[in-house]
């Protein structure tokens, strides 16, 4: 036998049993596809009203402006025309070289064969012209409503990215070299990756971010040492074990978002708030919230409040013996936080002693890009959804915020995964990410509509136990972090809230990055700067540019304001005391629950 029927043997038998293994992925898809549960159309896109406004704005400009409209047609008409007969006159005297590419530089196209082979390059040229069109004929259609062109805006957006040659097998020339490198292999794997997905969300394409054998939540992911001293249907209260000899008198207590798990704040050692907040030399307890089923369908904010942060500070101080305490919210926390801080005012009770706040929206006037999904459509979708299923899915949020950020949360990591075939990276932020909890409905859709929609915090003053409660009643010392590329609480929004505040004793702090990586900043890293700037009387961008950089991360800045705030040193509190036992170790049972629903 010669080694050319050798390899031509060998090629036979891998293609053989690629063709095995995609039947068996097939049936595999199949089944998956079957469990699917219908999705409300008003959950996955606009209403129609949207694009009703926006042909009418067209037909509006095209008859009352209709230069501007024939300008925009015979510009991309003249870049499409003119780009596809110099590529044709190339090809026809048999030059392979692609015309002059003038397109801006994107980095989805940093594969060679974009700029050099004349298919690629030719998709590509096309591609970003009619995206510029696209972009620019929104942008230039004045007879629509500010906030309904910004929707508009975002939405043509989406449509672009998704249209974006680089999502398709055919025209996407890394997919395909993979797959020749290969000789198939990475579309037999990336297959394998698609149907893994289908099976673990039930039908739904919910692309993995982080490989989620890589990670544990207790044994690699939160494992600052400490113990749960206190459990109600709404959360476990973590008490951390003391890591100086000395602490602080004034005690401190954080609410994550009830939106992920608190996790964030202790991830690995190296990249742990908690740890290094226990480090300084403070008692630090943590709310670790339920993941609710539909049981919590009637839970409204009010009860979070009452039952959560209400009874978590008591809690704390009755461990601690101490009569006040220190406290962090955390974005949507941080509202809630606002909250309770404006009712405890009400009924004059003085257990805070001051108040942090991370990436929090207390102004809801400018919504930011969330804004987009606050309007009818999709608020009356999630209404309905929440009063048939008692809870808003976790599948809803998460995709929200990952289509904030669509390129990097959905299209690149698909590409990786399903055309590439590779795994997902042990990346441990990521992993975190794709732990998303579920949402009570009532209380999603009063948050949404009370908070988000209409503002009343800000405004009428948003009803808390029979009474309205405004921004101006949070009158205790407070600091509050921002972050300078966050797409989900604006540092522009959030410094609003902020300057609106009764406290005469206020600190804003801008960190540089965004909404997660902006937070998780620990020092050891000198990665992230942050801004400064004492003067809060100041407009947003007027604070910015007068702001002073600083090197390296807010922590420590942070770390000796609270400080002056906490107290002077005692000895160190271990968990818990005698009307508190141990209930079990950090990181408890709520965090690793996730009910199906």
């Amino acid at each position: 036998m010669t080694s050319e029927q050798k390899v031509s043997d060998r090629e036979i038998d891998v293609m053989s049993a690629n063709l095995a293994k995609l039947e068996a992925l097939q049936e595999r898809m199949a089944k998956a596809l079957a469990k699917r549960k219908p999705i409300r159309t008003d959950l996955q896109g606009p209403g129609q009203d949207l694009f009703l406004k926006a042909a009418a704005a067209w037909m509006s400009e095209t008859m009352n402006n209709p230069t501007r409209m024939v300008e925009h047609q015979v510009g991309w008409w003249g870049k499409t025309l003119s780009h596809y007969a110099e590529a044709q006159k190339r090809l026809a005297r048999g030059d392979m070289t692609p015309p002059p590419d003038e397109t801006p530089t994107d980095r989805r196209f940093s594969n060679p064969l974009w700029e050099t082979h004349p298919f690629f390059n030719f998709i590509k040229q096309q591609y970003m012209m009619n995206s510029e069109a696209m972009v620019n004929v929104v942008a230039d259609t004045e007879a629509m409503d500010e906030k309904d062109r910004k929707r508009l805006d975002y939405f043509t957006r989406q449509i672009v990215d998704m249209m974006a040659p680089t999502n398709f097998l055919a025209t996407n020339p890394d997919a395909l070299e993979q797959a020749l490198k290969t000789e198939g292999q990475s579309l037999v794997d990336g297959l394998e990756n698609f149907v893994r997905d289908l099976e673990a969300n039930d039908g739904e394409v919910v692309v993995s971010l982080a490989d989620k054998s890589a990670f544990t939540v207790g044994e690699n992911l939160a494992t600052t040492q400490g113990s749960v001293v206190y459990r109600n249907a709404y959360f476990e209260l973590i008490q951390y074990a003391p890591t100086t000899p000395k602490v602080h008198r004034t005690p401190m207590l954080i609410f994550p978002p009830w939106i992920n798990k608190y996790y964030i704040l202790d991830m690995t050692e190296r990249n742990s708030l908690v740890k290094w907040v226990v480090d300084q030399g403070y008692t630090l307890f943590v709310v670790s919230w339920i993941n609710p089923d539909a049981s919590f369908k009637d839970v409204t904010l009010e009860n979070y409040v009452e039952h959560g942060f209400l009874e978590a500070i008591d809690q704390v101080k009755t461990i601690t013996g101490e009569q006040k305490i220190n406290v962090t919210g955390y974005c949507i926390a941080g509202t809630t936080l606002s909250l309770t801080l404006a009712h405890l005012k009400r009924i004059g009770d003085k257990s805070v002693k001051s108040a942090t706040f991370f990436t929090t929206l207390t102004d809801f006037s400018d919504t930011g890009e969330v804004g987009v999904f606050l309007d009818e459509d999709f608020l009356g979708g999630l209404e309905a959804e929440a009063a048939q299923n008692g809870v808003m899915k976790s599948l809803f949020m998460s995709r929200t915020f990952s289509y904030l950020r669509s390129r990097d949360l959905i299209y690149t990591p698909a590409i990786r995964t399903y055309m590439m075939g590779e795994a997902p990276p042990a990346f441990d932020l990521l992993y975190w990410n794709s732990d998303g909890t579920n949402l009570p409905g009532k209380l999603a859709v009063e948050y949404l509509r009370g908070l988000c929609q209409r503002n009343e915090f800000v405004t009428s003053g948003y009803r808390l136990f029979g009474a309205p409660v405004n921004i101006k009643d949070v009158d205790v010392p407070l600091c509050a972090v921002a972050c300078e590329t966050d797409h989900i609480a604006t540092w522009r929004a959030s410094y609003s809230g902020v300057r609106k505040m009764g406290s005469k004793n206020k600190t804003f702090i801008l960190s540089q990055s965004g909404h997660i990586a902006g937070i998780i900043n620990p020092p050891s890293k000198k990665k992230y700067g942050h801004y400064t700037n004492p003067d809060l009387t100041l407009a947003s961008e007027d604070w910015r540019a007068g702001a002073d950089f600083n090197e390296g991360s807010w922590w420590p800045r942070w770390e000796s304001w609270l400080a002056a705030k906490s107290g002077a040193m005692v000895k160190a509190r271990t968990p818990g005391d005698s009307t508190h036992p141990v209930i079990c170790a950090a990181p408890g049972t709520y965090v690793t629950a996730n009910p199906k629903l």
